[in-house]
């Protein structure tokens, strides 16, 4: 079997397997993600924004406009309109920062927090309970491999950057 886009065969069936599944996978992901937009009406930064500051929010941080840019690889500008488009829809909320006073601190409305919970909380929920499933050795070693992969994928700008 060849993998899209790569040069040739893997090294064995099992490999084939592997990348095989592992892109299946990616495809399901993708294809969940795309769902996910749709139904709450928000393009891909949106969602990836709106989970961030509810991931922050539970991790008690304070969350700047600047973080949020870093966060998403996005200008000011971009992340300026972004959050426009969030505050009007009501999906974030702008309150000034305690300690800035040229910064505001960005976070989720308790209204897209249900809403992000409601929308992906049953799959996240099957997806623990997949997780939950797995043996020890096993758990360890899918940990173990996810990061080398995620390493090797990591690499491919720093390769093309040679």
């Amino acid at each position: 079997m060849s993998i899209p886009g790569s040069t040739g065969p893997v090294a064995s069936p099992q490999a084939d397997e592997v990348i095989a599944t592992l892109l299946e996978y990616r495809q399901a992901e993708e294809a969940m993600r795309r769902r996910t937009r749709d139904s709450m009406r928000m393009g891909t930064n949106d969602l990836q924004a709106l989970r961030f500051l509810i991931k922050a929010e539970g991790e008690q941080r304070i969350v700047s406009g600047r973080d949020l840019a870093d966060h998403l690889g996005m200008t000011s500008a971009s992340v300026t309109a972004l959050l426009d488009r969030l505050t009007k829809s009501g999906h974030v909320q702008r309150t000034p920062h305690p300690t800035n006073r040229r910064s505001n601190v960005v976070t989720a409305t308790p209204g897209s927090d249900d809403e992000v919970r409601q929308t992906l909380g049953a799959m996240h929920a099957r997806m623990i309970d997949t997780a939950r499933a797995l043996s020890p050795a096993d758990a360890a070693l899918i940990a173990q491999f996810l990061t080398s992969m995620t390493a090797a994928v990591d690499s491919v700008d720093s390769d093309a950057a040679r």
